[in-house]
């Protein structure tokens, strides 16, 4: 596949809200031998919001991620970051008002905080005082530390320091609390908040969909290279027309046509055994269930109900998780 040429001069739909937007692409593709990464992905990101990108690994969202920030070149497609397409000659100057924490951040372990700190802000022009951003992240503690010694919460923390050193008005954040336990998934999610009430501007990768629900203000669903449903959290899951999901698994079998006539279930997905049904009203819908249970004269093995989610949009929209490798 060839390399679609990305001149400065290429038009951008919506000109006229240029202005609002921190990042945009259209029609990006990538390609890498016989996999198909993305397949014309086209999306905008508002100046001060936080944009994220949710989806299974193997979605296309670090690709997305790593063409905006420039390290890799789409095959085909439009980029735009800052005002500022990637091979326009400026991207020293772009490169300056982003801030940039991978998947995976490899730092000096015989390093301290604070030196590992100063060199990633020797990096740049301009940088945050070395204080205020070690105690931005709540590292105040471990400042003499070196970097080998500190937990993984802390070190991942650590990274997202060397990613605001240089005070962005675009971060990228790629799966930044993939591994964390629940308590430092939570102090991440507080320094992303605090860099937004500065006025930053976030786009996250994300699987998890409590982190997508609690952090973003609008989500973009993705699955093998394409973009699902891009609305806010809430909308998303609104989309689903239920309250609740209702899930349970009955041996022998049922067949669809039985799910789908119940009283009060909008949609009805399958998947491993297991089924979900989205409910509208739980007070008609349940009943009904285990009626029709009984009928059948199937065992239920299980039941569960639980709030909608913006996993049950993932779920309904593809007909699997999204922690399904």
């Amino acid at each position: 596949m060839k390399l679609h040429p990305v001149a400065p001069s290429d038009p951008l739909p919506n000109p006229s809200s240029a202005g609002g937007v921190a990042a945009r692409c259209v029609g990006l593709v990538k390609q890498y031998e016989d996999v198909v990464a993305l397949a014309g992905v086209d999306l905008a990101v508002r100046r001060g919001e936080c944009f994220g990108l949710l989806g299974p690994n193997g979605a296309g969202k670090t690709t997305t991620v790593e063409i905006l920030e420039g390290l890799t070149r789409p095959d085909e497609g439009i980029v735009e970051v800052l005002g500022t397409r990637w091979g326009s000659g400026s991207e020293h100057a772009l490169r300056e008002r982003l801030g940039v924490q991978l998947q995976e951040t490899q730092l000096g372990e015989k390093l301290t905080v604070e030196e590992t700190l100063r060199l990633f802000a020797s990096f740049f022009a301009r940088s945050r005082p070395l204080g205020e951003i070690i105690a931005t992240v709540e590292l105040e503690e471990k400042r003499h530390a070196w970097v080998g010694k500190l937990s993984g919460g802390q070190k991942q923390r650590l990274a997202l320091a060397c990613a605001l050193v240089s005070d962005p008005d675009l971060l990228f954040l790629d799966e930044p609390t993939t591994g964390l336990d629940p308590q430092a998934r939570l102090k991440v999610w507080e320094v992303v908040e605090r860099f937004r009430s500065r006025g930053g501007t976030v786009l996250l990768t994300t699987h998890y969909m409590e982190e997508a629900a609690r952090l973003c203000d609008r989500v973009a669903i993705m699955d093998h290279g394409k973009i699902l449903a891009l609305d806010r959290p809430a909308a998303l899951v609104a989309s689903l027309g239920a309250e609740q999901i209702v899930e349970f698994r009955v041996r022998p079998d049922l067949s669809p046509e039985v799910m789908t006539g119940l009283v009060g279930v909008s949609s009805v997905v399958r998947t491993e055994g297991t089924w979900k049904l989205s409910v509208r009203r739980i007070g008609e819908a349940l009943p009904a269930l285990l009626a029709e249970i009984e009928r059948q004269e199937v065992v239920l093995e299980s039941l569960a109900t639980h709030q909608a989610t913006l996993e049950d949009v993932f779920v309904s929209m593809t007909g699997r998780a999204l922690r399904d490798e």
